[in-house]
């Protein structure tokens, strides 16, 4: 019985001197998962992922879905981005500084020419596929809003809110999922001050596979209306 109590009291002892495991503060998994997103910046080269866009208007408490396929890719030292939309199709391009809005049924295309305005654009269209943690931190105050799972993906959740007037006037937050083990945003929703948000779900995400160079191109006809802003 003493020899028992003996090694009760030297195991008591023994855990009472170890240092109890403390569970990673918000601030810790904040530069974890901005870690994360540098190492995927580093080596990116392309994404391909299907989406689904959820437009929520707050003044009709209405939502339009819709669903298609996004591509990035890193050409030089300009990023390129597709988005082919379904039902209707309307495409969206940007490269060159140029964003192009194109739309088949009506036949027009719109190009918005971002100008000065070149680097921001291009940081937000990268916003969690190809953006660094630290870039994100120079653009935004970003704050950890908790893990999460997302389609049995482990992700941490992002908050982000842009140091720029101007962008807020437009978006008052930003939420990023962000997969913890590919450094990727799998989710995001924009949010405006008026309550408006687009919620964007990414799934069969392809990292770094090649894509071809048509891809980044619109084909329009001779009955196309161009209008340039």
């Amino acid at each position: 019985m003493k020899t028992f109590l003996f090694i009760a009291m030297a195991v008591a002892t023994l855990c009472g001197s170890l240092p109890i495991p403390q569970a990673a503060s918000d601030s810790d998994k904040l530069d974890a998962a901005l870690q994360k997103m540098d190492t995927a910046a580093a080596g990116f080269r392309s994404t391909q992922a299907d989406f689904e866009w959820d437009q929520y208007q707050k003044v009709v408490d209405e939502t339009d879905v819709k669903k298609g396929t996004i591509y990035f890719r890193r050409a030089g030292q300009q990023i390129e981005m597709m988005a082919r939309v379904k039902d209707p199709d309307q495409y969206v391009l940007y490269k060159d500084g140029k964003l192009q809005v194109y739309q088949p049924k009506i036949e027009q295309l719109i190009v918005h020419d971002a100008g000065n305005n070149r680097s921001e654009m291009e940081s937000y269209l990268v916003l969690g596929f190809g953006g660094s943690g630290q870039d994100l931190k120079k653009q935004f105050d970003v704050t950890y809003g908790g893990d999460e799972t997302v389609d049995g993906v482990a992700c941490g959740k992002l908050l982000l809110v842009s140091k720029a007037e101007k962008v807020r006037n437009t978006f008052a937050q930003f939420i990023l999922w962000i997969d913890l083990a590919r450094g990727i945003s799998i989710q995001q929703k924009f949010i405006t001050p008026q309550g408006d948000y687009r919620l964007a779900k990414f799934s069969h995400i392809r990292i770094n596979e090649k894509i071809g160079n048509d891809v980044f191109q619109i084909k329009t006809t001779g009955k196309t209306q161009i209008i340039t802003h």
